[in-house]
């Protein structure tokens, strides 16, 4: 056992109860959410959905991968979807092993926007204006130079909103606690925020209230369908990819906290939070409510169970809860193992993305059977 896992075996708090709204959580663990490409080819979960996500129902919440309110918005091949009743049913049985197994889900929502292709999801990608990504996609027909977005009108605007909300309702549906709003990654409503994406002059794009107007409208309907005590949103400030590029970050997300606040979400979830950084502070008292703080780690910071002091870390500056992502790809019973300070499994990154099979996803031991 190292230092830096005995330091967090016994007492840390990552280990103590929390609640988030209504919902009583055993520990402050929270599995990020994380694109997996394990879905059928219609965006249905199967079997190996429901395993790979049991296994791992020792978090104090699992925020389920980034799934498609509506066909138009895939990202990647075997992505999730929850806009048909087929994979609304799937994701009630990865749900109901969940619970079975003492676990609590939400669900994230991500349109892809213009991260998106015809060879994937048979429609022209949708996006605030005309500006296709820099750099080629996984497609289901292979590796394919990008295309250019069809700029939203109105009528997709209002619809795509629609969508979202009936995703929402879909998700309930389909027994998760809640949903999660995704507003970053360079993804549809990341681009909306985004003034080298959003180019329109209308009442969704130009000023600060204009570009931040589609992720507040997007949140209000969802919340208005579902609960505000059962929708969370995620955000990535200063976070450049899939080729956004923020000028105005310390401007902007004060505006877009504000306005979210009046809403009542029940959490905020900040990607790639740093306490070293003014901005995470800014962000802490900007936000009244519940945070998840989600720390960028290394592989090898990974594999030194950076995670956890990095977890205590962000507590210590404000967080609420602290959401990790590959440490639960490889190590299904992660909350024990940084409990106990045993070993973590070694992450295999060449499985985590654009494969479709148990390699890599359900086939990382638990503790017990890695001792035996």
């Amino acid at each position: 056992m190292t230092q830096t896992r005995q330091a967090f075996a016994a007492g840390s708090r990552l280990f103590s109860p929390a609640r988030l709204g209504p919902l009583g959580l055993p520990n402050r663990l929270v599995m990020a959410p994380l694109t997996r490409n394990r879905a059928a080819a219609d965006g249905v979960p199967g079997e190996l959905m429901v395993a790979y996500y049991a296994q791992r129902a020792s978090a104090g919440l699992i925020i389920a991968e980034a799934t498609t309110p509506n066909a138009v918005g895939q990202t990647y091949p075997r992505i999730p979807g929850i806009h048909t009743p087929a994979q609304t049913a799937g994701w009630r049985r990865v749900g109901d092993a969940v619970r079975a197994a003492g676990g609590r889900m939400f669900l994230q929502l991500q349109h892809g926007g213009r991260i998106g292709h015809p060879d994937t999801s048979g429609h022209l990608p949708l996006a605030p204006s005309a500006v296709p990504p820099p750099e080629p996609l996984h497609t289901a027909t292979g590796l394919q130079e990008p295309v250019t977005p069809r700029a939203m009108t109105e009528w997709d605007i209002r619809s795509t909103i629609a969508d979202f909300a009936n995703a929402a309702r879909n998700a309930i549906a389909a027994g998760f606690e809640g949903v999660e709003v995704h507003s970053a990654n360079g993804l549809l409503l990341h681009q909306f925020l985004a003034p080298n994406i959003n180019l329109r002059t209308d009442a969704w794009g130009g000023s600060t209230e204009g570009r931040i107007r589609f992720t507040v409208e997007v949140v209000r309907a969802v919340a208005e369908a579902v609960g505000p005590e059962r929708v969370g949103v995620r955000i990535s400030p200063g976070v450049e990819v899939n080729g956004v590029v923020e000028r105005d970050t310390e401007e902007l997300y004060p505006v877009l906290l504000a306005a979210l606040t009046e809403l009542k979400p029940v959490y905020l979830h900040v990607e790639y939070a740093d306490p070293d950084r003014p901005g995470f502070a800014a962000l802490r008292k900007a936000w009244p409510g519940t945070l998840i703080a989600n720390p960028r780690l290394s592989r090898e910071e990974v594999a030194a169970d950076a995670g956890a002091a990095r977890g205590e870390r962000l507590l210590s500056e404000g967080a609420d809860l602290i959401a990790l992502g590959r440490g639960f790809i490889a190590n299904p019973d992660l909350v024990e193992r940084l409990r106990t300070g045993a070993r973590l499994n070694e992450l295999r990154p060449e499985s985590m993305m654009h494969v479709h099979g148990p390699e890599g996803y359900t086939d990382y031991p638990a503790l017990a059977t890695a001792v035996a």
